[in-house]
């Protein structure tokens, strides 16, 4: 397999969970300014879409859309517990935070990071997050991850999303149980991992 990335971006979830399963894969860097590849060409030209995480699969197809991915990977590790079984209750729930963290939070970070969005908009957006923020404080309280005591690819999301308020001056230590969290996620050794290849930490 062969994970096409920016460092930083949301394709840092599944990378991290590509580690913490024990995945064989390679790493493609992407320029989303130009949407070059870092060993040369076009990356529209692997994917119209012009956006990361992008996974191409040994038999050539590919995946796009990060919750989708994180389940196809952890889906072939099965042991690893990434993802509970299909059918079961469980894995709804893991889909349910998926859909939550893409739909309320990843989507709601987008237009901070444009440099053409009216300030106006920027107050109402961080206002908006900051309420979301609150929901997971509450629902974090008493568990050390969104499913309990087990790590989920929902977590692996989860983290490098909200992770992005340390880039957009939103201070996660008003809601102290998403912070202690955060931190906790990233002490994660594979967490680490990721982190320091894709050189957001030494």
């Amino acid at each position: 397999m062969k994970l096409y990335f920016s460092p930083g971006a949301c394709s840092l979830s599944p990378h991290i969970v590509l580690r913490e399963t024990g995945s064989k894969f390679e790493l493609e860097q992407v320029n989303l300014q130009n949407k070059t590849l870092k060993s040369g060409g076009s990356f529209l030209e692997v994917n119209p879409k012009g956006q990361v995480p992008l996974l191409l699969l040994d038999d050539g197809d590919k995946l796009t859309e990060g919750p989708a991915i994180v389940q196809y990977i952890a889906d072939q590790k099965p042991e690893t517990g990434l993802v509970p079984k299909a059918g079961t209750k469980q894995r709804y729930h893991v889909q349910e935070w998926l859909n939550f963290v893409t739909s309320e939070i990843h989507k709601s970070f987008s237009p901070l990071f444009r440099p053409n969005t009216p300030e106006d908009y920027v107050k109402i957006a961080k206002e908006y997050l900051g309420g979301k923020f609150a929901y997971l404080d509450k629902h974090l309280a008493g568990r050390q991850y969104l499913m309990g005591d087990t790590f989920t690819v929902a977590d692996a999301y989860c983290f490098v999303i909200t992770s992005w308020s340390k880039y957009k001056d939103i201070d996660l230590g008003q809601w102290p149980n998403l912070k202690t969290y955060i931190d906790r996620v990233a002490a994660r050794p594979k967490v680490q991992e990721a982190l320091k290849v894709e050189g957001l930490i030494k």
